[in-house]
């Protein structure tokens, strides 16, 4: 089973540049329409920081069993994306056509904004737990030993 790394700088530095990370991850989700990134780039980036704490604090400390917990989420971004796709159909458009979105009280340049946004969150969920699955996959694949918490 993956230990807590011994050495106390890196788990100090870890304390300080996961939640940084997690806070880019957010400015890139919410404003990556405007520039390079989106849904793809801050779900890697989020992916990562939940790397970086199982690596340093290992699955049975409180912050791995979040990393942990992220994996039961498999499938909710995927849920999301294709969720905003029909809604976007159910409005009497094509699929992700987000003018087509009906939500009350927004006008068009809102509601293709909003439907871009829930798109995005969707593909970064979906990245994420990918990306967290595939390291603690790959991580006791050769051990007998379960991931479980």
């Amino acid at each position: 089973m993956k230990q807590m790394h011994d050495s106390f700088l890196v788990q100090t530095m870890s304390l300080l540049l996961i939640p940084l990370a997690q806070l880019f991850a957010l400015y890139v989700l919410f404003f990556g329409q405007y520039g390079p990134g989106g849904g793809f780039v801050a779900g890697v980036i989020w992916a990562i920081s939940m790397i970086l704490t199982f690596l340093v604090f290992g699955l049975r400390s409180p912050q791995g069993r979040m990393v942990a917990k992220v994996l039961h989420g498999d499938g909710v971004g995927l849920i999301i994306f294709v969720g905003v796709g029909g809604l976007c159909l159910i409005g009497g458009g094509e699929f992700l056509n987000y003018a087509d979105l009906e939500i009350p009280g927004l006008d068009a340049p809102a509601r293709r904004y909003m439907g871009i946004l829930l798109a995005q969150i969707g593909v970064a969920a979906d990245v994420a737990v990918t990306g967290i699955s595939i390291v603690i996959s790959l991580a006791y694949h050769d051990t007998e030993q379960e991931y479980h918490v």
